[in-house]
């Protein structure tokens, strides 16, 4: 039987990453998130893109968005929820 890994995959730091902004993960958890940070500049590259896409996302309003990009950006949502009903 092999040993479970402790350690935190691409993916699941990918699925982590809210919480981790959020500082809502347990300590250990944060631990094993950094813990892959400093192995993995993937990762790093990763949430670096992250933080950078909440600052400039953060400085939107609606009004800001053009109502052509508001109507494409809808119509690929639902899209994209009707293909996930569908799995």
């Amino acid at each position: 039987m092999e040993p479970i890994s402790t350690e935190l995959t691409c993916q699941e730091l990918v699925e982590l990453v809210t919480e981790y902004f959020e500082g809502a993960m347990s300590p250990a958890e944060k631990a094993r998130f950094e813990k892959h940070l400093e192995k993995c500049d993937w990762c790093k590259i990763y949430l670096d893109q992250m933080r950078l896409t909440i600052r400039t996302l953060g400085k939107l309003t609606e009004d800001s968005v053009p109502p052509q990009a508001k109507e494409d950006l809808l119509r690929v949502f639902r899209d994209w929820k009707r293909a996930q009903g569908t799995q």
